[in-house]
């Protein structure tokens, strides 16, 4: 039986990269609650609106950077470069599943792909290796407690430094430089722009971490993901996705 990473993969690989939309039922449970913007829920939903975005972009470059699976839950951090690279995206994904391992619900969150960092990185390069297995649920409970007590609105991010390590914090946001010295004036600033309001989803395995939250920059409503590195007790590597949230009349919502 097919594990809910491969029917998640086989969704992306199958419907999008090689332009089959119709193969994915295989993949998808009894229901397929979507929220996408723009996507309408169940397999019908999905076969409409890729249809439409595979007509459009006969070139389609699509690579799962990481990926991994939580019990039900699956992440996903994927590149897209199409017709070309004339559009280029990072789409980070979550999906949960039914008891056969099948996908019977969706979340995701796009931006445009730059290609460079303050630092030198990108949005998507680094560490990809899964380790430390046995460290998943402490890992899970650093990055929630991080969040919680530093992040969320009516926090002042004091506490930033028990969480982060102040040797190696290697940063893929494309406006913020490595180091924690960089982060803590962000987190700690009374006005900051972004404030966390829920923790819609958390899905680790080993040293990595990602959540979804539903976020707020500068009174307009995002979905907020997150990618942590967890390495000996402390975040050593971050990378961020976010969408704003926008009307989407044809399905649930983004959250």
């Amino acid at each position: 039986m097919p594990t809910a990473l491969e029917n998640a993969t086989g969704i992306y690989m199958t419907g999008i990269r090689d332009g089959r939309p119709a193969d994915v039922r295989p993949f998808i449970g009894e229901r397929y609650t979507q929220h996408s913007t723009g996507v309408p829920d169940g397999p019908e939903g999905f076969l409409s609106f890729f249809e439409e975005f595979l007509a459009r972009t006969p070139e389609r470059d699509i690579q799962v950077v990481r990926s991994w699976q939580d019990g039900r839950h699956v992440f996903m951090q994927v590149f897209q470069s199409l017709n070309g690279g004339e559009a280029q995206w990072v789409t980070t994904d979550f999906f949960d599943s039914d008891e056969q391992g099948r996908i019977i619900e969706h979340w995701d969150v796009i931006s445009a792909y730059t290609g460079h960092t303050p630092s030198g990185h990108t949005e998507i390069d680094g560490a990809t290796e899964i380790t430390d297995l046995h460290q998943t649920e402490a890992n899970k409970a650093l990055v929630r407690e991080m969040i919680e007590t530093c992040l969320m609105r009516g926090t002042t991010g004091q506490r930033i430094d028990e969480f982060i390590s102040a040797d190696t914090y290697i940063q893929h946001n494309a406006s913020v430089p490595d180091g924690l010295e960089h982060f803590r004036p962000l987190a700690q600033d009374p006005n900051r722009p972004l404030n966390y309001d829920e923790i819609v989803l958390l899905v680790g395995s080993g040293n990595f971490v990602a959540t979804l939250c539903r976020a707020d920059w500068q009174g307009t409503e995002y979905a907020q993901v997150d990618v942590f590195r967890v390495q000996d007790g402390k975040i050593v590597e971050h990378w961020d996705n976010a969408e704003p949230v926008l009307d989407n009349p044809v399905n649930s919502g983004k959250f």
